[in-house]
């Protein structure tokens, strides 16, 4: 019975410890793969040898039954894990012209001045008009916050935006955005692997969400958010101080530690530090059940209800370009 347990313990570790050697492996090599300069060739070659010396030692490791090539692999991988922490973000690239400027602001009492919002026109990816402005709001008139969700494939992923609302009927809203380079396609893959610093935006919502619903085909849904003023305000700052922020200090985007959803919930926590981790701030197609749950929405209407009154995306298709896009959103009998 002993030398049955011996040998399942034995059995335990070797599978425990091929399944750490395949996942690091793996690692490595998508890290070298996406990290690598000088192009494809390097980098499938980098991918390549890294992957080939992981085999080999494990294989000179099980064949002779020898320990040498652990310490050999462990040497190697402390060398890769100290070239990836020295790959730093940066803001000095040709970025896409969507993604080129960064947003600052000023805050002086209840006026907040914001530089570089876009107010892009636009008729496909490829074709529009680029306009960056400087626009000041007052938040003693700020009279509303909307969660914004926006599909693009699978109902578990969304794309997670807040819009905020003034008295006189502007709108703006902020986005967490993948910072692409010119011609770089976004893979949510390398969004783990530093493939993309991230990007601040704010802007209308005829920028921001009529490019999304009418030019890219994605499906929204518009959530108004039961929360004080005073909460819309803090939010409202907070958003100021984490563009200024990764104006002088960029960040890498990741898919799943620093995305559209988790920067605003580290936010939220600024102000209410009692909110609950949840894993629809990952999944967040399922994000409406979580801002249910925690009451930011109104629970006069149940959460099936919500869904069926939030979407926004024949509205938006319908509107024609001399509308009021925020209106016309919004409009009764909206989806």
């Amino acid at each position: 019975m002993t030398n049955l347990l011996r040998a399942m313990g034995r059995g335990l570790a070797l599978l425990l410890g091929a399944l750490l050697a395949f996942a690091s492996g793996t690692w490595g090599a998508l890290a070298l793969w996406y990290q690598l300069p000088g192009g494809v060739a390097m980098r499938t070659l980098g991918a390549a040898l890294w992957a080939g010396a992981a085999l080999g030692l494990a294989a000179v490791a099980m064949l002779r039954r020898a320990w040498w090539p652990l310490g050999a692999y462990v040497l190697m991988y402390a060398l890769l894990l100290t070239w990836w922490s020295a790959i730093m973000p940066r803001n000095d690239r040709a970025w896409s012209d969507d993604v080129a400027r960064l947003l600052g602001g000023e805050v002086h009492g209840n006026v907040v001045t914001l530089h570089n919002v876009r107010d892009f026109v636009w008729r496909s990816d490829n074709d529009y008009d680029a306009r960056w402005e400087t626009q000041s709001y007052d938040l003693d008139h700020l009279v509303s916050a909307d969660a914004v969700l926006s599909h693009w494939g699978s109902k578990a992923i969304a794309h997670a935006m807040v819009s905020f609302g003034f008295d006189d009927g502007r709108h703006l809203v902020f986005s967490v955005e993948v910072r692409k380079r010119r011609g770089q396609q976004f893979s949510s893959i390398g969004g783990f692997f530093k493939d993309f610093e991230a990007i601040l935006i704010a802007a209308p919502e005829s920028d921001l969400i009529r490019v999304r619903t009418n030019v890219r085909g994605e499906d929204d849904y518009l959530y108004p958010l039961a929360i004080s003023r005073e909460t819309m305000r803090a939010l409202f700052v907070s958003y100021v101080h984490t563009a200024n922020q990764l104006a002088v200090q960029p960040a890498f985007y990741n898919t799943v530690t620093s995305n559209c959803s988790t920067v605003v919930y580290r936010m939220a926590r600024h102000l209410d530090p009692g909110l609950p981790l949840d894993l629809r701030l990952l999944l967040t197609g399922y994000l409406p059940g979580y801002l249910y749950k925690i009451g930011a929405l109104d629970h006069r209407l149940t959460l099936d209800e919500w869904n069926a009154h939030a979407r926004i995306t024949e509205h938006a298709r319908a509107s024609r370009p001399d509308q009021d896009f925020s209106q016309a959103i919004r409009a009764p009998g909206a989806d």
